[in-house]
């Protein structure tokens, strides 16, 4: 995305007519995107950004500047009568948010130099949506299910139609369910990113994983636990060099499909629609009760709540899932634990402890 040269707005403007204050607005919000350029954020989330900003200051009766809560509540309850999704409004409103922390961190004193006006912040905890993954619990099968559902799932590789592409799908979801990847994540490794010699049971590099609010690519390293080590070095001692020669090449997919790049000599990459299918159509024939619900994400959410459960803490789900705050890993956890029913009777047992004592 290309930004053309803006003054920099070191000094309040003196605005004498209505064009004055449309650049010095426009100003504001090329100051805003240039920012966010520094901060490495992407073209893609300054361009969304940049939208929605300029689509809430459409809304408004003056300059961005002279917005109040009650600008915020009516642009979202328009975008809600619109039908617009939840995440949606909850997206647009972040944008917005962002916005005009940003003038009144950095341009509070020029804004009310130039204008006279106090910039306020028209989003606040009232009128802000949540995101569906805050008002939406993903809990996940229980481990009876899921044991359940891979062992009937791996029996059935051997005997599938097409074995490879049966194997290859098998042993994505693995990873999903033991590493919480994303399914992004797993399709852009590559045979290098798997590093045996790196820690007591190997690492695997995950080059591409996913970065908050549009910046870019976080790559992070996590352990091969959780069965993990065995796993991969089944897939590519045994399995992914039936695929082709580029098995020993270490750019080459781990994860490829049964087409060939003629041009590099090596697998196509396997998309993540085939993936999905592939996950869903397991689920209905060995899961049903799980058909239209089980996604990539919904294993993510298993391999954080079993994780905890076996004793890890929240500190390393976090390093592991990739997440940049506590809270949200916080969100993935959803234990089938007994410790309320248990605080509950050892209440009731004190209670009558004491009150036996008493008589």
């Amino acid at each position: 995305m290309a930004l053309t040269p803006v003054r920099s707005v070191a000094t309040a403007p003196v605005l004498v007519s209505p064009q004055d204050a449309d650049d010095f607005e426009q100003e504001l919000i090329d100051q805003f995107a240039l920012a966010q350029a520094s901060a490495g954020i992407s073209d893609g989330y300054i361009t969304s950004s940049r939208s929605v900003v300029f689509e809430f200051a459409r809304s408004l009766s003056g300059p961005a500047w002279t917005a109040r809560y009650a600008d915020g509540d009516r642009f979202l309850a328009e975008q809600r009568r619109l039908g617009r999704a939840q995440s949606t409004r909850a997206g647009k409103a972040g944008m917005i948010a962002q916005f005009y922390d940003f003038l009144i961190t950095r341009y509070l004193g020029d804004i009310r130099a130039a204008t006279g006006v106090i910039v306020e912040q028209p989003i606040d905890e009232w009128n802000r949506p949540s995101g569906v993954s805050l008002g939406k619990v993903r809990v996940p099968p229980s481990d009876a299910e899921m044991t359940e559902f891979f062992d009937r799932w791996r029996a059935s590789v051997a005997n599938a139609r097409k074995y490879l592409p049966a194997a290859r799908d098998y042993f994505t979801a693995s990873l999903w369910r033991r590493l919480g990847l994303r399914i992004n994540e797993s399709v852009m490794l590559d045979i290098r990113d798997w590093r045996p010699d790196l820690g007591q049971i190997g690492k695997l590099h995950v080059r591409f994983g996913k970065g908050s609010r549009g910046r870019g690519v976080k790559p992070r390293l996590i352990p091969a636990i959780n069965g993990a080590a065995e796993l991969i070095d089944w897939w590519l001692a045994e399995v992914r060099p039936q695929f082709g020669s580029d098995w020993s090449d270490p750019d080459a997919p781990m994860l490829p499909s049964e087409r060939i790049d003629h041009e590099f000599g090596r697998s196509v990459r396997v998309g993540p629609n085939a993936l999905r299918r592939a996950l869903a159509d397991q689920t209905e024939r060995w899961l049903p009760a799980w058909s239209g619900r089980m996604t990539p994400h919904v294993l993510r959410h298993y391999c954080a709540s079993s994780l905890y459960a076996a004793g890890m803490d929240l500190k390393a789900l976090q390093e592991l899932l990739g997440h940049n705050w506590l809270s949200t890993t916080s969100q993935y956890i959803h234990v089938r634990s007994d410790h309320i029913e248990t605080a509950w009777h050892q209440a009731n047992a004190r209670t009558e402890r004491r009150l036996g004592g008493e008589g």
